[in-house]
């Protein structure tokens, strides 16, 4: 039997990323400007890889996609052979109105299933056409990506479609998340919920949507946090520092009396903030200048995510000079009890597999209390 499944990318998801600017969407030519190159066609491209070497001789699929950049270009890079181009955008920079539009079009083919390549923006202007029609799958390319519809990297993407295929995979209720870009550049994080799509209930290769934890008692175990991490400042004080994103690492870097950027980058040193709300390019920039460095990162909330959600600025390259013995992962153990693993995806799997193959890693969860925590392959 032929499956008829949509595929759809949005070839500038993610580009704001390493940049430093937390989302592309109306700041794409900005993004270019600032040296971003896309990321989601080599996204698309992988799992279709993937795909194809490992399931495809099994699965008889018909492709209802949109043209060149928009999925056409990667499914023929790939080397599908049954491809229907079924809508056509006539401009240079996408839009969210080419991804709605392609969507019309995809439900006139009555398709299984849409596959699509980029982030939150993407997946809320996808449901905001197929609402709760037809499932939809996620290949994880933003730099926001906290909806329950994204695998969890390319090669479980790849292998959900396969499963979804051969029928053995349920279908439920899957939350879309989204965050107003322009408020989280300015540090402020206004998420909710924008709807409930179908989706893939399948815990292990698909992420659950984000969860915010918040109580009076855990600022207690926070101010425990912020001491360990001052008296590791101390033993030492040669290091560079960077904190990371997310609400416990600014209230320890609020703690320590450092005016800290709630959802960027910032680098501290001998006692003070030597660098804001740093992108990519900066982060390199200190490398080179300082030799020992580490970073102090949190998960997030239920999904389990220290790198590759929210924090692109941390790029493989970045991560490869740091060392991952010199990542310092801190939680609160309210978060961490619906946060039972560790979660990474770089976009360089063999970075990803360096960190497999340490199988755990040690999370802070008070003053010298760590607990071990597995990471998930």
């Amino acid at each position: 039997m032929v499956s008829k499944i949509g595929f759809l990318v949005n070839p500038i998801a993610g580009m704001g990323g390493k940049v430093g600017l937390k989302g592309t969407d109306g700041v794409s030519d900005k993004a270019k400007s600032l040296g971003a190159k896309p990321v989601a066609p080599s996204k698309a491209f992988e799992t279709l890889e993937e795909f194809l070497s490992n399931y495809s001789q099994r699965d008889d699929i018909e492709w209802f996609t949109c043209s060149t950049l928009m999925g056409y270009d990667e499914l023929l890079k790939a080397g599908v052979k049954k491809i229907q181009v079924v809508y056509s955008s006539n401009k240079d920079n996408t839009s969210s109105d080419d991804t709605k539009n392609a969507c019309e079009k995809l439900l006139k083919e009555d398709v299984e299933l849409i596959l699509f390549c980029g982030g939150d923006g993407t997946a809320r202007d996808i449901y905001s056409v197929v609402g709760d029609n037809i499932p939809i799958l996620g290949i994880p390319s933003g730099v926001k990506m906290h909806s329950a519809v994204f695998g969890i990297n390319t090669s479980a993407t790849a292998k959900m479609l396969h499963e979804f295929v051969k029928n053995r995979l349920t279908i439920g209720d899957a939350e879309i998340m989204d965050l107003d870009e322009e408020r989280y550049r300015k540090g402020e994080w206004n998420i909710k919920l924008f709807g409930v799509a179908k989706g893939i209930v399948e815990p292990t290769y698909v992420q659950v949507g984000k969860s915010i934890f918040e109580s009076v008692s855990d600022n207690t175990i926070k101010d425990e946090l912020t001491e360990h991490i001052e008296d590791e400042i101390k033993e030492h004080p040669n290091f560079l520092y960077l904190f990371g994103p997310g609400g416990t690492i600014d209230y320890i870097a609020g703690k320590l009396g450092l005016k800290n950027t709630l959802l960027g980058i910032d680098a501290y040193y001998n006692g003070k903030i030597i660098g804001s709300d740093l992108n990519e390019e900066s982060i390199l920039k200190l490398l080179d200048k300082y030799p020992k460095i580490k970073v102090i990162l949190s998960p997030i909330g239920a999904q389990g995510f220290i790198l590759g959600r929210g924090n692109l600025q941390l790029s493989p390259q970045v991560i490869r000079k740091i060392g991952i013995n010199n990542i310092i992962v801190v939680s609160t153990p309210s978060k961490l009890a619906s946060t039972p693993v560790i979660r990474v995806d770089t976009g360089d799997k063999n970075l990803d597999k360096m960190f497999f193959e340490h199988e755990f890693i040690m999370v802070v969860i008070g003053y010298r209390l760590s607990r071990v925590v597995k990471i998930q392959n």
